[in-house]
């Protein structure tokens, strides 16, 4: 069992693959398709969600072969700690890494991912299948970066 809230007293790099792991609040943010301006290098977030996601649970539908199902799949590692930029704002690997603390409806903090789904903090209800999306680019949305702490 993991020690309770070691993400306060542990750095990313003194974590165990379970505690990295439990990080993720399952909010599907990150799963979502984004779109890069080509004259800017601006990254946008769209609604528009990866094949491979559960909408309602935040989870991917196929976690063990997603990097087979979805080739552009982005693991997130310490070794790719110089790309969490792209993370959504609510992020615990990006938070953690900026030096801040989890938001206080957290799965780690109040025990499940119910209260994040409440606050409209992940992708229930917000999102569309990417075969039905059409142009990436008529999807832009702006909520994945904003959170409330």
């Amino acid at each position: 069992m993991a020690q309770q809230n070691y993400w306060q007293h542990k750095t990313l790099e003194q974590m165990t693959e379970l505690e990295w792991e439990r990080l993720c609040d399952g909010c599907g943010k990150c799963c979502l398709n984004k779109v890069i301006d080509d004259e800017t290098d601006e990254l946008f977030f769209t609604n528009v969600a990866c094949s491979q996601l559960n909408t309602k649970s935040g989870q991917c539908k196929n976690y063990a072969n997603r990097f087979k199902l979805v080739p552009d799949c982005f693991k997130v590692t310490l070794a790719n700690r110089d790309s969490f930029g792209w993370l959504p704002a609510s992020c615990a690997y990006r938070l953690l890494d900026e030096g801040k603390e989890l938001p206080s409806w957290h799965p780690l903090i109040v025990g499940s991912a119910k209260e994040m789904h409440r606050l409209g903090q992940s992708v229930r209800g917000k999102v569309i299948d990417e075969k039905q999306a059409g142009d990436l680019e008529d999807h832009v949305v702006y909520w994945p970066l904003q959170f409330e702490p």
